[in-house]
């Protein structure tokens, strides 16, 4: 395989079984009302109060995505969140006391999974070299992104092809 392709599967794979290990500490937890996306929100946010759109930046998540979990998570009580005094457009998020014991948790997740990593004969080291490598592909994806040109869109059907399904 084109090792540029096996990398972009290699960052998908890896994504969706870290979020499938999250999905197990949280069934671990007895937490039921909050998927494994949402957690990682939570975590994310950490100690800040940030508006909705910080957070979509802060993270991999779709734009209406985001304000669908943060809806749920408001809902079950992981989130408080309220207008903005200064732009009412603008919807400020911050964690409650619950969302701030389930960040406290998957910050141990984390901590156990560091501690693991030498267990595995992954160094610090290693994640510094792929962490460099991986910051490098992202600069190289935002330039390319800027480098590409409106085209035409490509046309569903050709004319030609109209012209011979159109009864005479």
């Amino acid at each position: 395989m084109n090792p540029y392709l096996e990398v972009i599967s290699l960052v998908e794979l890896l994504h969706r079984q870290f979020m499938e290990v999250v999905k197990l500490e949280l069934e671990g937890f007895g937490i039921r009302d909050i998927n494994n996306v949402q957690a990682m929100m939570l975590f994310n946010i950490g100690d800040v109060e940030m508006t909705v759109g910080e957070l979509t930046l802060r993270g991999c998540y779709l734009g209406a995505n985001v304000s669908y979990n943060v809806k749920k998570m408001v809902e079950n009580k992981y989130l408080v969140h309220e207008r903005s005094v200064h732009d009412r457009r603008s919807i400020r998020v911050r964690l409650t006391e619950r969302g701030m014991k389930l960040r406290d948790s998957l910050t141990v997740m984390h901590q156990r999974h560091a501690e693991m990593l030498s267990r595995a004969a992954l160094s610090a080291d290693d994640l510094q070299a792929t962490s460099v490598t991986l910051r490098r592909l992202e600069r190289f994806w935002v330039r390319a992104a800027d480098l590409v040109q409106p085209r035409q869109p490509l046309p569903l059907y050709s004319s030609a092809l109209l012209s011979r399904a159109t009864p005479p």
